[in-house]
């Protein structure tokens, strides 16, 4: 009985089998003889199909939310990138631009130092201006320990830009020719015209909105004209005699039509000083 049952099962098996690819032999000649296939067939891709849709569309929205935050997070990654590289190329223009200005300084400086022939020299870096005493003074990185003392001449760039007026260990301070206070020592200098003719005088004052030196109470008759050279005088014996200080800018009377004022355009601009050379006259 047992056996039966089993071949029974088998039979069954086999004519189902047999039945199914029948229906799938069917149902591919009937869809290949027809442009459309059978209602049954059209209802069922149509429920499958609009099953996948409802549930594809949620999914695709999800994922597009996805995909929006992932741009959207590279997009602020990338912004991010972006100003840190602006930056880094606004400080390096700005290092190459001081580099470039202390290397014309430094050109300027060494030109300078050797047209000083009869003098030692030690160059020297400024270390502080206080906007106090802009126009006064500043303090360099050179002291007693590089044989630097008070009253020697103090250059840069095209000419002198003061003295030395105190001395520590390690560093010193400048007196400024711009210094126009009543308790600097003045400098004495010179001027020569064209016919051998000369004008001894002292600086008195600084005019900060034109950058002039101030040559006061000139009283000599001698014609000085535009662009004439003003250098160191050596009278008084404080600085040495021949150091260029820099050019007449413009003659004109004083208050009372007494005597003269002569303007001198420096030969460094003195806003602008970074580097120095202080110099002593060799014996």
């Amino acid at each position: 009985m047992q056996k039966f049952f089993s071949n029974r099962r088998l039979v069954i098996i086999v004519v189902a089998l047999v039945v199914c690819f029948g229906l799938m032999a069917g149902s591919v000649a009937i869809r290949n003889k027809k442009a459309t296939p059978p209602v049954v067939q059209q209802f069922g891709n149509d429920v499958v199909g609009f099953a996948g849709s409802v549930v594809a569309y949620p999914v695709n929205a999800l994922q597009g939310g996805f995909d929006s935050v992932s741009e959207l997070m590279n997009a602020y990654q990338e912004n991010q990138l972006l100003k840190k590289q602006v930056s880094e190329v606004a400080q390096v223009k700005v290092r190459d631009q001081t580099l470039a200005s202390e290397n014309k300084q430094l050109k300027k400086q060494l030109k300078l130092n050797n047209s000083l022939t009869d003098y030692s020299t030690v160059s020297a870096s400024v270390l502080t201006r206080t906007p106090s005493s802009w126009q006064n003074q500043l303090v360099i990185n050179k002291g007693q320990t590089a044989g630097i003392s008070k009253n020697m001449p103090v250059l840069s760039g095209a000419g002198l830009i003061g003295r030395v007026a105190e001395v520590n260990k390690t560093n010193s301070k400048v007196e400024l020719l711009s210094d126009s206070d009543e308790s600097s020592n003045r400098f004495a200098i010179q001027i020569t015209n064209k016919q051998g003719k000369t004008v001894n005088g002292i600086i008195t004052g600084y005019q900060k909105a034109t950058g002039e030196l101030v040559m006061g109470q000139v009283t000599s008759k001698v014609k000085i004209t535009k662009g004439t050279k003003v250098i160191t005088s050596g009278l008084g014996g404080v600085t040495p005699k021949g150091l260029y200080v820099g050019k007449v800018a413009r003659v004109t009377k004083d208050d009372y039509g007494l005597a003269k004022k002569i303007y001198i355009k420096p030969a460094t601009n003195y806003d602008n000083i970074n580097i120095v050379t202080v110099a002593e006259l060799n014996s």
